[in-house]
């Protein structure tokens, strides 16, 4: 398992390098549709939505979602307002996920049957994401196009080093069962050795001087991203155990499917993004 992390690991890597600093924003926009698509595709089996017809109309209905979202003619300004709603309306989202993840799977009884609590359980897990990688990725883009990659760039390393350090560290010294009803691999060792491999890389770019930001907005923004990447991981574990599926999907050796391996960057770039960019 651990030499096929390592493989798609220098596989990805690569690619990501590619999709951030290389691609003009305009392709970044379609590969980020993109994703959003396969990711939906994947997401319809939390649905219940089994035949392939059924999950592939649901994935078209999210890539028309996301490519009117960002090229409907409306003016900058009125984009830009509703992108900060939506992230915005993410923090909540990502709190009644705490609620959910907390109290599973008590409460599963008033969502789990709901096609409609699920679609929006989707859509504020999709959309958001989403939204947090154009806005990230679109920083200063004008004058420098790589301000915003490394923006980006920023938050992706924080969530490799929150779950590399829960990974060695849980299997190292991992005694404590962190949400045994949800994910019973991870442990309250693990999670503070991720947070703590994570806050280095906090510690160590604020003294770098690589981003112009002052301390606290920068220390905030990237401390609540790391804990909220955690609870994306847990919150994608809850709902792949409800609909009784080990993994997502099988697209990458390893790590599963595309679900896998963003569902802690799903919860990390929104917040991220709101508390960086509007909300501190």
């Amino acid at each position: 398992m651990l030499i096929q992390r390592i493989l798609a690991a220098i596989i990805l890597i690569p690619l990501v390098l590619i999709a951030l600093f290389i691609v003009p924003f305009s392709i970044f926009v379609f590969i980020m549709i993109a994703v959003g698509g396969l990711a939906a595709w994947e997401w319809a089996q939390f649905l219940h939505f089994t035949n392939k017809k059924s999950r592939l109309i649901f994935s078209l209905i999210v890539i028309i979602l996301l490519t009117l979202l960002y090229y409907f003619p409306i003016s900058i300004a009125a984009k830009s307002q509703l992108f900060s709603i939506l992230l915005t309306l993410s923090v909540g989202w990502w709190l009644v996920a705490l609620g959910l993840v907390i109290s599973y799977p008590q409460t599963t009884k008033y969502w789990c049957n709901s096609i409609i609590v699920k679609l929006s359980f989707a859509f504020f897990t999709l959309v958001p994401f989403f939204i947090g990688m154009i806005e990230l990725r679109s920083i200063n883009y004008t004058s420098n196009t790589y301000t915003g990659a490394c923006w980006l760039m920023y938050v992706f390393v924080l969530v490799w080093a929150t779950d590399t350090g829960a990974y060695f560290a849980g299997r190292s010294f991992g005694r404590h069962k962190l949400a045994p009803k949800v994910s019973p691999g991870k442990t309250i060792e693990g999670f503070i050795g991720g947070v703590t491999l994570a806050v280095i890389v906090i510690l160590v770019t604020y003294v770098l001087g690589i981003f112009l930001i002052d301390f606290d907005t920068f220390a905030i923004s990237s401390l609540l991203a790391i804990l909220v990447s955690v609870l994306g991981d847990l919150t994608e574990s809850m709902f792949k155990r409800e609909a009784e599926i080990k993994d997502s999907g099988h697209l990458i050796p390893g790590h599963g499917g595309i679900l896998d391996r963003i569902d802690s960057l799903t919860a990390a770039v929104p917040i991220f993004a709101v508390l960086s960019l509007y909300l501190l």
